[in-house]
């Protein structure tokens, strides 16, 4: 199964880090957010992932252009300009670094990745900004026992969040960043069927707008009622506490030895 994960947005409330590099490598212990995201899901089975860039592009094509260098030692001859690279330990990860637009929308990158995708395939998607000990099996059951075109994983964090409506698991309305009563949120870490595609109109839709908000009125939208750790990092103060929590050596997120 692919794991989708957008990291093109241009991180403009993190602009303290965000101005020199897109916000999914912005460091959470030496090692960019968007490495944390995908070992959460790699340490689950998930191996093969389609990023969907933007934003200073070049910055994330380079780190993983030169992963396999930068996690291990190096011999340099300088008389010869000879260099071995010493095998070490390396993630069995497949990854596709695909341009999705400079201004492109959310659900607009999500779209643009139709040819990476097969007609009927069933994947995984999320932001290249939030951690959670998400267990993805355990979702997966769920979006196959309610057999709808997705499921959204769903978390209780602050109210400046918007907020969703449930009827049992089902997803009855979604509402973005407004007071509502209802105490969950979209906490990403969703399962798509690749029909959702057909949802998304163009570059300017926002997927967490019109194409989610159509799903919960046809009834294609579950909930999955996530319980455990979330955290996005949308905020210099959001960075510093999953960069004290990393530090303590107690990270929720960290499902991996």
């Amino acid at each position: 199964m692919k794991a989708v994960i957008l990291a093109g947005g241009f991180g403009s409330r993190l602009s303290e880090e965000t101005m020199y590099r897109p916000k999914p490598m912005v460091d959470i212990g030496g090692k960019p957010i968007l490495w944390h995201i995908m070992k959460i899901f790699s340490t689950q089975g998930v191996d093969e992932f389609i990023i969907a860039l933007g934003y200073k592009s070049e910055y994330i094509k380079d780190y993983f252009m030169n992963a396999y260098v930068r996690n291990n030692d190096i011999t340099v001859d300088l008389a010869t300009g000879e260099t071995r690279i010493h095998e070490g330990y390396q993630e069995k990860w497949t990854v596709h670094l695909v341009d999705t637009g400079l201004h492109t929308q959310t659900g607009g990158r999500l779209k643009r990745l139709q040819d990476w995708l097969e007609p009927n395939e069933t994947f995984l998607f999320t932001y290249g900004d939030g951690v959670a000990d998400v267990d993805i099996k355990v979702l997966m059951q769920f979006h196959q026992m309610h057999g709808k075109l997705a499921s959204m994983t769903t978390v209780q964090p602050p109210e400046r969040f918007g907020r969703i409506a449930f009827e049992e698991d089902r997803v009855t309305n979604f509402y973005e960043k407004v007071n509502v009563t209802e105490g969950w949120i979209n906490g990403g870490f969703f399962v798509l069927n690749a029909g959702v595609l057909d949802y998304i109109e163009d570059d300017a839709s926002i997927w967490e707008r019109e194409p989610v908000e159509r799903l919960a009125r046809e009834g294609q939208l579950m909930g999955y009622r996530h319980k455990g750790f979330w955290s996005c990092m949308d905020t210099l103060k959001e960075k510093n506490t999953l960069e004290e929590l990393w530090n303590s050596g107690s990270a929720p997120w960290k499902l991996w030895d």
